[in-house]
């Protein structure tokens, strides 16, 4: 099966392969904040099940930020804001976490995905320091 996209062709088989290879985790989360669509990479930090699939947003975050994600998705809905970002810490790490809104050509708002990625490595030293270990890597 193929899958059209606006920039390309690509095999069902390798959209897949892409979502399971890449480290950062995206979540969909449909117009009426339920999540429709999870990638399942084996580095996910926070896990999900196909159990999670068409269950309110909330009832799939922990009950210490529902306020939070309320809040944001509220601001999506009314179009207030496009995008949120966030580091926070978690299970040791720094977690980088990104609500994007996403609408259709018409301008509606569709839903939104979230993106999740562990930036530890990213923050543990300075400018000069990621730079260096970016030119080790060549």
């Amino acid at each position: 099966m193929k899958v059209n996209l606006a920039s390309g062709t690509l095999k069902l088989e390798q959209l897949n392969a892409i979502f399971k290879t890449i480290p950062q985790e995206f979540d969909f989360i449909d117009e009426n904040d339920i999540v429709r669509w999870y990638s399942n990479n084996t580095n996910r930090l926070f896990a999900r099940d196909t159990s999670k699939l068409n269950q309110p947003v909330l009832a799939v975050h922990p009950a210490h930020s529902a306020g939070r994600v309320k809040k944001v998705l509220a601001e999506m809905h009314s179009g207030e804001r496009d995008s949120i970002q966030m580091t926070v810490p978690a299970k040791g790490k720094q977690i980088h976490i990104a609500f994007y809104a996403l609408h259709n050509d018409s301008g509606d708002y569709i839903g939104c995905i979230e993106v999740t990625e562990d930036v530890s490595e990213f923050t543990k030293s300075s400018k000069l320091g990621n730079l260096v270990r970016l030119l080790r890597n060549k």
